[in-house]
């Protein structure tokens, strides 16, 4: 027997698909019963053509689908050729509908966020004082270098006083209540006037009039009624009578007074301080402790300097950029140098 190498084989494997592409080919195109019979005897021969025939037929039913597939597809008609004037009108109509698409975008947002966040801000500068009617007709009242955010909505009112200090006079509306909220502390009012300032390391409450319901971390709630205050720490609340000088005194800044009544030169000096732009200084602790009382102008603190330099051992030197420094004057050294001359 003669052995086939794999040349041969793989010219036998060519020839029989070769030959089963044919025949397949005819079977498709109207055969004749002798046609199929020798069709049908050619695959019983041999296995190998068997396999090749079946090969042939996955692949001719594969070109059917492709082509089937093909004459489904139904591309767009063209487009006629748009004129360079017809372009140049067409990109300027895109550009002015994107630009109103943008306009009509901005201001949507700015509705949206007006209505759904509702906030508004108020702030003071050095030195500067507001009084804000507020939407609800309540009246705020800012101090000097103040902040505050406001938010009214049909179940209620709230303001955060972030800076600063602010006194309220609140519209009576039990069906919304009026939350001011400084740090950890949260006032609740209805028809009440009451003063709020933030200090270094506590909240001051002063009620003028009505009642307030004050809490503050997990402290428990309470009431604070006209004439009275509270010192509000972050875990504690201390209610203090307060008689109506030292109301006068703590409200005094709504008529753009300071009231002192015995305080140091050093918390004296701190309340001008916060209406002015540049400091006055305490330049000997021998200043500091001293005490003054009077009433003066915010606006004027040069009336406070005088009357401290009149009153007590107190000089006081300028600085170029505008602030004070406050010096103690020594009343024997001051005598001989008047002796001297």
């Amino acid at each position: 027997m003669q052995a086939s190498g794999p040349g041969s084989s793989c010219g036998d494997r060519d020839a029989i698909e070769a030959e089963a592409a044919r025949l397949l080919a005819r079977l498709e195109n109207n055969p004749s019963p002798q046609d199929e019979a020798d069709i049908c005897a050619w695959i019983e021969a041999d296995p190998r053509h068997a396999v090749a025939f079946a090969r042939a037929e996955a692949a001719w039913d594969a070109s059917e689908r492709l082509k089937s597939a093909a004459a489904d597809i139904t591309l767009p008609p063209l487009q006629p050729t748009l004129s360079e004037e017809d372009q140049r009108r067409l990109s300027r109509n895109i550009m002015v509908a994107a630009g109103v698409a943008i306009l009509l975008f901005i201001v949507a947002a700015i509705v949206t966020v007006r209505t759904y966040s509702g906030i508004e801000h108020f702030e003071t500068g050095v030195g500067q004082m507001r009084d804000i009617a507020l939407e609800d007709g309540s009246t705020l009242h800012l101090n000097s270098d103040s902040e505050v955010e406001a938010r009214f909505t049909s179940n209620g009112r709230k303001v955060r006083v972030l800076k600063g200090e602010a006194s309220f006079e609140i519209s009576h509306d039990p069906d919304r209540p009026f939350d001011v909220e400084a740090r950890a502390a949260v006032i609740r009012a209805v028809g009440t006037a009451f003063n709020v300032r933030l200090r270094p390391s506590l909240v001051e409450l002063t009620v003028t009039h009505g009642t307030v319901t004050v809490h503050s971390g997990d402290s428990p709630q309470q009431q604070v009624v006209a004439g009275s205050g509270a010192v509000i720490q972050p875990r504690s609340i201390a209610l203090t009578r307060l008689g109506p000088r030292l109301i006068e005194q703590r409200t005094a800044w709504r008529e753009q007074m300071v009231e002192l009544d015995g305080e140091t030169v050093e918390q004296a000096a701190g309340e001008f301080n916060r209406y002015r732009k540049t400091p006055i200084l305490i330049g000997d602790t021998r200043v500091s402790a001293l005490r003054i009382g009077g009433r003066f102008r915010t606006t004027d603190s040069r009336e406070f300097l005088t009357a401290l330099q009149t009153s007590l051992p107190v000089r006081a030197v300028d600085g170029e950029d505008g602030s004070v420094m406050l010096l103690y004057r020594d009343e024997t050294a001051s005598a001989g140098d008047d002796a001297g001359e």
